[in-house]
């Protein structure tokens, strides 16, 4: 590795304050190890007017280059296009989606404006690493700015099918900008597999077993590249004194209640209004098992701008209220549910606490939550994860209980098997899931990213090179 490494993600970490979040480390660590390199993104302000240049800070040996959005771009690019098409439709919530030729312009022309910002700070010899849905564009953007060199793409949230992704008018610019990139990272296979299959079946492109596309005139890569938590971090939150301390303090509400946990950021894509009803239907079906678990949702809000999260807070608070109504008692209320965020230290003491792990999401690209319970088990007694079988982290967490999150019979059932699962179950079922976690950690993935981005275009060991 000789140049420097060029990363754009929509926003970036703080110049000057502690990294945090795997996402943060994993890209801070990436820089850091090439000896240097740029970290582009939106600053996270708005202005009422344009401004063309970028603000420059530097941090070590990483420079920081912030760009502004104005009001309208935030509203067209970021709440419009970005939250209100790709998200749902990426999600596989055609039916929430809003398709408007102006959000898209405004998608467009930031990623323009954007990417020839970033295009800007390459040199020759530099790697580029682009991050998510925010950038779908950016890559083509860049490349009519001039540049040449290596380039790569990872999407966070799922790619969606064939025949879902065709739902957005623009598909086919989408397509063509991401075929720019010499190598498109996903989160799992089934991702991977679905992007392939639309370039084979709607633009006529041809593919070979080793992921290699030849699209819109060029030959790109793609591959899964799962992403992963740092495992001993999170077991040195859960047993830290924040750890401890959260988990003492809610042992001693519960009682010796089962503790059933739900950590979500509110969004329309976690399901959970599903995993309410299912929770609500345990209790309905099951009379012996009342007043005997207790469920923790956290749910912090997100995009409170947009109306559908506004609609899901309502919503959650409803079914709340009905299922506390309907089962609670005067020493017990069935389901805590809190809006708020907690510290990572004090959700690996509550991770840790859990008899079961509840992530049923309706569709996510990978869901770390899964990764982060599974970590912060206690080995000798560890707790059950029921995982949604469209989340990313089913393809490795082989021993988790499998749910659709639609049937909420079978997650109502699901739910009870994790709590009288016997404990040497429990111990087989964590043991490989803890195994999966660790063999593929947040290190893991960027190494193996930026390694295959790097070995394109190299000749292979046993290649002769004519002098």
């Amino acid at each position: 590795m000789t140049g420097r490494l060029i990363i754009a993600s929509n926003r970036t970490a703080s110049p000057g304050e502690p990294k945090v979040g795997g996402l943060a480390v994993a890209i801070w660590e990436a820089l850091s190890e090439r000896g240097g390199g740029v970290w582009f993104g939106w600053s996270g302000e708005t202005l009422e007017r344009e401004t063309r240049g970028v603000r420059l800070f530097a941090e070590d040996n990483v420079d920081f280059a912030l760009a502004d959005l104005t009001e309208a771009e935030y509203e067209g690019y970021y709440l419009g296009y970005a939250n209100r098409a790709l998200w749902p439709v990426f999600h596989y919530r055609v039916d929430l989606a809003h398709f408007d030729e102006t959000e898209f312009a405004t998608y467009e022309e930031v990623n323009r404006r954007f990417g020839r910002l970033l295009a800007q700070f390459t040199r020759p010899d530099d790697t580029v690493w682009v991050h998510d849905y925010h950038f779908l564009l950016m890559g083509q953007e860049m490349r009519t700015s001039g540049w040449e060199g290596p380039m790569g793409f990872f999407l966070h949230i799922p790619f969606p099918a064939p025949e879902i992704f065709t739902s957005l008018p623009q598909h086919r610019r989408i397509a063509r900008a991401l075929c720019a990139f010499d190598l498109i990272g996903f989160q799992t296979e089934r991702d991977r597999a679905n992007f392939e299959r639309y370039l084979v079946e709607i633009d006529q492109a041809s593919s070979s077993s080793d992921g290699t596309i030849s699209a819109f005139g060029r030959t790109l890569r793609t591959k899964a590249f799962p992403i992963g938590i740092d495992a001993d971090e999170i077991v040195n939150l859960a047993n830290s004194e924040e750890g401890r301390s959260a988990a003492s303090r809610l042992g001693r509400i519960i009682d010796q209640r089962a503790l059933v946990l739900g950590v979500d950021r509110m969004d329309y894509s976690k399901g959970l209004p599903q995993r309410m009803h299912a929770f609500g239907r345990m209790l309905d079906e099951n009379e012996h098992i009342r007043g005997r678990v207790s469920f923790l949702q956290i749910a912090p809000p997100s995009r409170e701008d947009v109306d559908t999260y506004q609609d899901l807070r309502i919503e959650l608070d409803q079914v709340t209220g009905r299922i506390n109504g309907d089962h609670g008692d005067l020493d017990w209320v069935p389901i805590r549910y809190l809006a708020r965020g907690y510290p990572r230290g004090m959700l690996s003491g509550l991770y840790r606490l859990a008899r079961v792990g509840l992530v049923t999401p309706l569709y996510d690209g990978m869901n770390l939550v899964a990764k982060e319970f599974v970590a912060a088990q206690d080995p000798e007694d560890p707790g059950t994860l029921v995982l949604s079988e469209f989340a990313g982290a089913a393809e490795q967490l082989q021993g988790a209980i499998f749910v659709n999150p639609h049937d909420i019979a079978a997650t109502a059932d699901a739910i009870q098997q994790g709590i009288n699962m016997p404990l040497e179950e429990r111990i087989e079922r964590w043991k490989s899931m803890d195994a999966a976690v660790r063999a593929q950690s947040i290190a893991w993935w960027r190494r193996a990213f930026l390694d295959e981005l790097e070995s394109l275009g190299k000749p292979a060991p046993d290649t002769e090179v004519e002098s």
